[in-house]
């Protein structure tokens, strides 16, 4: 089944909207940080959203323990990148069958493929550092493309189990940072969020929702992080 070829795939269509402004990323022991064309540092959108569910992760690891969690979290990290890796991939029209990436990581792929070819197109652009001046935070947005024919900022995720829509709301305030950051840089608005989760040997999650829904709550987290950290 994973002996497939290019020609087998959907080809995606490219928008190509070109964010020409250069943003350097700085990745210090506090965290991640971006430094926009006129020298203001940005803290990462992801370090940031990351405070919401800062407690309940200190609380797993003591759980679980230090050396265990810190297992679970390097694994979990590294099938994050190598799922990533595909999904930029496909949807570049590169064949991910003739590269090197593993069959469980290919299977896993596999999943998520038929939610690629029957709902995403029009990519603008993916794997691109934005930034706002307006929520003072940068980052790395996964995709920007139609989804079902609706402009959307796509976040690929992975999960050792399904997520309930209520344990997630740090991945819709990030995608809605993206958002804004994109609108920004381009002048040009999206109004959905969608973020689809690769579940280990289950199927995977998509949760689409609405930009606005999450200014709020982006908004009072990017405060308690600015009244804690200074940035």
């Amino acid at each position: 089944m994973l002996n497939q070829n290019l020609e087998k795939n959907k080809i995606f269509r490219h928008i190509n909207k070109t964010i020409s402004e250069k943003v350097e990323q700085i990745n210090t022991d506090s965290g991640r940080y971006y430094q926009t064309p006129s020298g203001v540092r940005y803290p990462s959108i992801t370090t940031v959203v990351g405070m919401m569910n800062k407690k309940a992760i200190m609380e797993w690891r003591k759980r679980v323990g230090e050396e265990e969690a810190n297992r679970i979290s390097s694994k979990a990290a590294s099938r994050g990148t190598r799922v990533h890796s595909i999904c930029e991939d496909y949807l570049n029209n590169v064949d991910i069958y003739s590269k090197k990436y593993s069959i469980i990581d290919l299977e896993s792929f596999s999943r998520l493929r038929p939610i690629f070819d029957t709902n995403i197109d029009n990519i603008h652009i993916q794997e691109t550092r934005l930034y706002s001046d307006y929520l003072e935070v940068a980052g790395t947005v996964d995709c920007v493309a139609e989804y079902n024919g609706k402009l959307s900022i796509i976040d690929f995720k992975t999960a050792l189990k399904p997520k309930s829509k209520d344990y997630i709301t740090n991945y819709f305030c990030q995608a809605s940072a993206y958002a804004v950051m994109y609108e920004e840089r381009t002048g040009i608005p999206v109004s959905q969020i969608v973020i689809i989760i690769s579940v280990d040997d289950e199927q995977p999650q998509v949760f689409i929702e609405k930009r606005d829904n999450y200014i709020p709550k982006l908004m009072e987290v990017r405060k308690e992080y600015k009244e804690v950290y200074g940035l």
